[in-house]
């Protein structure tokens, strides 16, 4: 890739999605560390890059901020794989962090572990500092000191805050976070920009949007939900449902995951620093959306999983939470002509699967 135009004036390019499938077709195997391969989106791009043939050093700390079990039946798909070596630490240590990347040299660095959640960040702040930021930091000197060609990091649509402008477009401001873990991913954007303007190290964050599917996390409305439908027992209904949520499938994140780290950030030749564009830069760094471009009503999303389950929602409707956003919308066009990235799978479709794993996981 050349370079970037300014928000307004982006030409779509050349890649698209055969283009995408002819480079992986002839791209040879990488070494590619990855974090977070006990998370819900890590596990799911370690094996799509194990499937692909790349060679994956995964990194997790395998806290208990939810059921460690089902952290390690997610490993367990994957790291007995002959392309897969697993570690196992906090990467908020700096020591390790360090003596890790010195003795695998990786050549691309995906960066998925971080600790989650808006709500648990109200109660719990430090746990948001050591992981999100010390540990990102360390992750960001770990890839100058060796020379990584990309880093593709998470970030989160929680960036926007209290935006009502939507769609959400990353050339929107996002200085008004509304909770702690916002905060850190923010952060993580522009500490990201730092190292490469300074150092000219490629970065590229992905703002995910909602992801659900297969393996998901305990903590999130999917996942929740579909258990108390199940179960007969009430669900919580915040905002008294006059909620809107981009919900995509874990499939088309990956996706989108894989094909960013593949094109690693380049500057924007057109960049104008009297009139910055929040999106690209004169350094290699870039942010996008990544999402499903498709918001749902949140009592349309509860139909949804009835219609899955078969089973009826008691809900318990509640006002607004501390910390929570009434709607999310991701445009993606950017993303669509960087990479060609296209979501495939509907909130019915996705649903329909989830459940399916869901009631095969827990009855085994």
């Amino acid at each position: 890739m050349s370079g970037f135009e300014p928000c307004e004036l982006r030409e779509p390019m050349a890649c698209g999605i055969l283009g995408a499938s002819l480079l992986e077709a002839t791209r040879l195997p990488m070494k590619i560390l990855v974090t977070g391969t006990a998370g819900f989106i890590g596990s799911a791009v370690a094996e799509r890059l194990l499937a692909r043939g790349d060679e994956v050093i995964g990194v997790d700390e395998v806290n208990d901020y939810y059921d460690l079990s089902l952290k390690r039946a997610r490993l367990a798909r994957f790291q007995t794989n002959d392309g897969y070596q697993h570690h196992e630490f906090d990467l908020a240590d700096t020591e390790k962090t360090l003596a890790l990347f010195a003795e695998v040299k990786p050549e691309r660095v995906i960066h998925l572990a971080a600790q989650a959640g808006v709500r648990y960040s109200i109660d719990h702040p430090h746990a948001y500092g050591q992981a999100n930021l010390v540990g990102y930091l360390n992750m960001l000197e770990a890839c100058r000191h060796n020379d990584v060609q990309h880093l593709t990091y998470a970030s989160s649509s929680s960036v926007y805050g209290g935006n009502t402008k939507t769609p959400f477009s990353e050339c929107d401001a996002v200085d008004h976070p509304v909770s702690l873990y916002a905060a850190t991913k923010k952060a993580n954007e522009l500490m990201a920009h730092t190292y490469s303007h300074l150092y000219g190290l490629p970065t590229t964050g992905l703002r995910f949007f909602t992801v659900y599917g297969p393996w998901g996390r305990p903590d999130m409305s999917p996942f929740l939900f579909v258990k108390r439908i199940l179960e007969g027992t009430p669900i919580d209904v915040f905002n008294h449902g006059d909620h809107q949520r981009d919900f995509t499938y874990i499939d088309d994140i990956v996706e989108g995951v894989v094909r960013t780290s593949d094109q690693p950030a380049q500057p924007n030749v057109n960049y104008d620093a009297a009139a910055p564009d929040s999106s690209t830069s004169n350094a290699p760094w870039r942010v996008f959306n990544i999402g499903c471009e498709r918001p749902v009503e949140l009592l349309r999303y509860i139909e949804v999983i009835e219609e899955c389950t078969g089973k009826e929602a008691i809900k318990n409707m509640l006002p607004m939470q501390p910390g929570d956003v009434k709607a999310t919308y991701a445009d993606v066009s950017a993303l669509v002509e960087a990479v060609g990235y296209r979501p495939q799978v509907s909130l019915e479709e996705g649903m329909g699967r989830f459940v399916e794993w869901y009631r095969g996981y827990y009855r085994s």
